[in-house]
């Protein structure tokens, strides 16, 4: 097993900054899906920051990125800057999200209002 989340990813989805190390472990996605889901927020922020630092950028799958933030999201309901923060991960990836991006983008505006 990888030592982090962010190991992890990296070595099934690749790494655009930098070439993959080799790695003798069996790279499974559905072993990454697991980590990912249990993986607590920091972990799963670090991994998203470090291999898509810019959002438009970096390998990760686009499910792997709207599942990450829906996790953190969970995690972390009431912090504004992160719920925009997966509002404009969202926006760049419609027109299929842009009514969750939208909501998300209300739900981000509410939690400074209120």
């Amino acid at each position: 097993m990888h030592s982090t989340l962010t190991e992890h990813a990296r070595y099934l989805h690749g790494d655009a900054f930098g070439p993959t190390p080799e790695c003798g472990l069996d790279h499974r996605e559905h072993y990454f899906v697991v980590e990912l889901t249990f993986a607590d927020a920091d972990s799963i922020l670090a991994m998203l920051r470090e291999l898509c630092p810019h959002v438009v950028d970096g390998r990760l799958p686009v499910w792997v990125r709207n599942l990450s933030y829906r996790l953190v999201l969970l995690e972390r309901p009431d912090e504004p800057a992160l719920t925009r923060e997966a509002a404009e991960n969202l926006w760049l990836h419609g027109p299929d999200w842009d009514r969750v991006a939208a909501d998300l983008t209300r739900r981000a505006d509410a939690l400074d209002a209120g």
